[in-house]
This record gives C-alpha cells, structure tokens and sequence, in this order.
C-alpha cells in the first residue's frame, strides 16, 4: 500500500512508490483480461468523481476501475450541483464527505483545487487534472505503456513535443520520466516553453526535425501535446496551420525516427493539426494503448490508496 491518503501530484511520489503502481497495475490490466472484469477487492468504499471541467477518457477510466474493484461510485455533474448555486467547492467537498465518501476524484480548473481538498478533509483526493499543473494519474498510465512496450524507463529518449506551457500532461509527464531515469527534450515554439525550467534537468528544443536526432540520438518515444486553445489568449502562434507545419507529427517526419519509436498522446486528439491521421492510426502508435492501460492504472490507485483487501 502507499502511506499516503491522497494522490495530488507526480512531484511528491518517489520513484520506489511510482514502481509499485506500475507493478500493481500488471495486476489489474490481467483481471480486465477475463471474461468477468470484477473482483471484490474494494467491496462497500465509495468514490466520488467530482469533475468541474469536462471529460472524457478520464473520468470514464475512473468510473470503469472503481466499478471493476466493486466500489460504490457517484457521478457529480457541476452542471446541476449546488455550485451553480454559489456553493463553494470546499463546502460542496465537506458534504460529500459527511456522507462517508472514501474517496473524491477531483477535476478542476484552477491549479491547487485538490490540495485544497486534501488539506481539509480525512478522505482520500485524487488529483485528475487540476487547471495547466498537473494530471499524474495521465503519467503514471504513460510510464505504464512505455514501460511494457520498451520493458524499462531509465535511459530512454522521450521527446515531449508541443504547447509545453499550458500543458498539465507535460508537467506530469516529465517528472515521471526524470524520476524513472529517462532524458527528456522539450520540443515546441518559444512562446509555448515555460520560462524557468532550469531546475527541471531537460533538454530544450525549437526546431521538431533537429529534435529527431542523428542515428544514434533518436528517440525511443514521441509524445504529442494537444494544442490548449481553450486555456491560452491570442498571439501564442501565427496560425494553427503554421504550427502544423513546424510542430505537427507527419508519417514524413516519423520516417525520420527509429523503426520501434513508440507514438503517444495524452486525448483528445486534435487530427491534421499536432498529429495526422495516418500516424495516429499507425503501426508506432500506442494511443489506445494508453487508454486501456489508464484503468489499469487508476483500479492500483484506488487500491493502493484505498487499502483493499487482496483477491
């Protein structure tokens, strides 16, 4: 089990705490393998998915693994919860909890909400993505997929190539990988690089086709960004189809990589514009990989954090 009541932030999980999740997910990814996707293992808890901004892939991910542990789980819409009522999400959390909530899955827009929470209340909070700082449970299913097809992380060549700055995915993403030992290089145009990221030990690239590499610099694994138009103001780019052209993944500039690179993105994808079509339904493409592997990933962490009884 992790000593830990909530999960808030791939910053403060160590190395040895990110192995046994990817160890126990292993597990769980078996048990989606049978017939009877369910065991009883957290029979009678109950999870709450709070989501504030919309979702797709996540929260149905959450919903489906608490579901296969056999956990009682409530679905919050915002869009008809008292917070349209001017209720504050803090307030709106204490009740949840007064109603013997084990868990909250929180999805917010503003960066800190699930500290907040985990502050303030004795049940467990998961931090499903909070505004543009992080989304590790997202890592954790990429460190999954990466590990089972590369079968390690340490020495990897993981570029990460995008809208860096408004990107909670990138965040997460490489914290993991420079705890698990991989080299990352963040690929993307100035205006979209964060600025202090000295103390982040990466590699900084302006230039895609430079970023793919000699023969031997290549990288063992491409991961797209999706372009964050809903969190950025004008200004960031000239146009989506110059940023297309200088930053999107073709099969010309896959050609250019390694015969066994891995293609990632974290969803939704956007098609012609940070990935095309043919490469995202590619032979190098593990997207729905990273799909599959998210419930996975979320049923070790509702365990691990849950404390589950073994099946």
């Amino acid at each position: 089990m992790l000593k830990r009541k909530d999960l808030l932030a791939i910053t403060e999980l160590a190395p040895d705490e990110i192995t046994t999740i990817l160890d126990t997910a292993v597990s769980f990814k078996e048990v989606m393998a049978r017939d009877i996707k369910k065991v009883p293992t957290l029979r009678g808890k109950t999870v709450i998915n709070l989501f504030v901004e919309p979702s797709t892939r996540t929260r149905t991910s959450f919903e489906l693994a608490a579901k296969r542990l056999s956990a009682d789980l409530v679905n919050v819409s915002t869009s008809t919860s008292s917070l349209t009522k001017g209720e504050s999400l803090l307030d709106m959390a204490k009740n949840l909890e007064a109603m013997r909530a084990d868990l909250i899955v929180l999805r917010h827009p503003v960066a800190g909400a699930p500290h907040l929470l985990a502050r303030a209340l004795q049940c467990g909070i998961i931090n499903a993505g909070d505004g543009a700082h992080e989304h590790p449970s997202q890592a954790l299913l990429d460190l999954f997929t990466i590990r089972e097809r590369k079968k390690t992380l340490s020495g990897l060549r993981v570029l990460l190539v995008g809208d860096i700055l408004h990107s909670r995915v990138a965040r997460s993403d490489l914290h993991a990988l420079r705890k698990m030992g991989a080299e990352v290089t963040l690929v993307g145009p100035a205006t979209m690089i964060p600025r202090g990221i000295e103390p982040w030990d990466v590699q900084v690239a302006y230039n895609f086709d430079e970023a793919l590499g000699k023969e031997n610099q290549k990288p063992d694994v491409i991961i797209m960004l999706r372009l964050q138009l809903e969190r950025q103001e004008k200004g960031f780019i000239p146009s989506l189809r110059e940023y297309s052209r200088l930053y999107g993944l073709t099969m010309a500039r896959l050609r250019r990589a390694s015969p066994d690179v891995l293609v990632m993105h974290p969803g939704p994808i956007n098609r012609g514009i940070e990935i095309s079509p043919d490469v995202a339904d590619g032979l190098s493409s593990v997207i729905l990989d990273q799909v599959t592997n998210g419930v996975a990933v979320r049923m070790a962490l509702l365990y691990l954090l849950m404390g589950g009884k073994t099946e």
